[in-house]
């Protein structure tokens, strides 16, 4: 298969409505169209969608390991990450490649995980909570609301992309951590 320049990379326990309805059809709106969709769900699906390969993980094992196991099985050059229930903006890719694009030294680009418009008003004060200083201790402050671009080196996988030689130059995620994974990630990213 011809190499792809973005694998979208989602780790699911199962493939839920969230996933059908909102986050594989945000995907495939994006404004460039060089990408692939890798899902790692527990059990096999026969569901289909397009540009999207589904692949089974059983037996069961944790989140590290169903992005690195879609990393091994990735055709792009960028692996771009994201939670089954995210909604990325259809620039988000083609934002995320001029970044890379500016120096050839950045290995990761990351954004916030903000609330979609369609979710409700439970989920929406839920985001506002977990975005505020208040309801996550800064945590959240800086990884769920839009802030001007800056240098970090610590950030969650929902919204990362890292370039796949990068990825495996760092031996992906360490399993043995969870949660805590990311952090383990972007500190190995940064500092090895």
């Amino acid at each position: 298969m011809k190499e792809k320049l973005v694998s979208v990379i989602i780790p699911v326990k199962k493939i839920t409505d969230y996933l059908r309805r909102e986050t594989i059809p945000a995907v495939l709106k994006q404004t460039m169209s060089d990408f692939e969709i890798i899902v790692l769900p527990d059990r096999v699906s026969r569901e289909k969608f397009p540009k999207t390969k589904i692949i089974s993980t059983w037996p069961k094992v944790g989140p590290a390991d169903k992005r690195d196991i879609g990393a091994k099985k990735a055709k792009g050059k960028i692996l771009a990450f994201l939670d089954d229930d995210s909604y990325p903006d259809k620039n988000w890719l083609k934002r995320a490649l001029k970044i890379f694009g500016r120096n050839e030294r950045i290995a990761a680009v990351c954004g916030p995980a903000v609330t979609p418009p369609t979710d409700n008003l439970y989920q929406k004060a839920s985001g506002y909570v977990w975005s505020s200083w208040l309801g996550s201790g800064g945590a959240g402050n800086y990884r769920c609301t839009i802030k001007p671009q800056r240098e970090v080196d610590d950030f969650p996988t929902v919204n990362l992309l890292v370039k796949k030689k990068d990825f495996l130059a760092v031996d992906g995620f360490d399993s043995k951590f969870w949660p805590g994974e990311d952090t383990k990630f972007c500190h190995d990213l940064v500092y090895k």
